[in-house]
């Protein structure tokens, strides 16, 4: 009997030891975006209308290669199906007027949005992080780890004080003063012709 016992136990020792002990699976990286928040209370027609892109903070290498071709940038915002928001963005490329079409769907909470570009390595996540729809949006945007910050005003021109919300925003996601563009306050397209449309909405 007590033979017995002894193998069973050393059945159920080996057996044990044959067995990998199960690895946990990391918890998924924080995105940089979970970190920041989101306007409180927005509602969606508040972003309705035109806006001026006043400034734009950013690691982007293209952004810092051509920094001194910046040009006048407008983007007109309209609200679709109460829910998501195109976006309708106007500059001059080569001296001609360029329109981009683009639309932002409703992520998991307001105020958090996504834009989809072709593939599925080219989401971009938006989220409005404060706003005053009467002078000004702070928005973020992360495409894969990489974030900017963009400033836009109901006018071309903002107050200092709202520069300063704007820097602490940028400081806030580890970008600097260094990587801070700001853009021209002349110069603005009124509208593009039919052949300088770039509709990202269809993809």
């Amino acid at each position: 009997m007590a033979a017995l016992r002894t193998l069973l136990l050393l059945g159920l020792f080996l057996t044990a030891r044959g067995q990998r002990p199960r690895r946990r699976r990391p918890p998924p990286a924080q995105s940089p975006l979970d970190k920041v928040a989101a306007q409180e209370g927005l509602s969606l027609p508040q972003l309705a209308g035109r806006w001026f892109l006043v400034s734009v903070a950013s690691r982007c290498s293209h952004l810092a290669e051509h920094s001194h071709q910046l040009e006048a940038t407008t983007v007109m915002v309209t609200v679709l199906d109460g829910q998501s928001l195109a976006i309708s963005t106007l500059r001059k490329l080569d001296g001609m007027c360029w329109e981009v079409r683009q639309r932002y769907l409703p992520a998991q909470a307001p105020g958090r949005f996504l834009l989809k570009g072709h593939g599925h390595s080219s989401k971009v996540d938006v989220v409005v992080g404060e706003m005053d729809p009467s002078s000004f949006a702070i928005l973020y945007y992360q495409k894969g780890r990489s974030v900017s910050v963009k400033l836009y005003g109901r006018t071309s021109r903002v107050s200092d004080a709202v520069v300063d919300k704007f820097e602490k925003h940028v400081r806030a996601v580890g970008l600097s003063e260094d990587v801070t563009y700001y853009f021209p306050t002349y110069g603005f397209c009124d509208s593009a012709d039919e052949f300088r449309v770039l509709d990202e909405t269809k993809v």
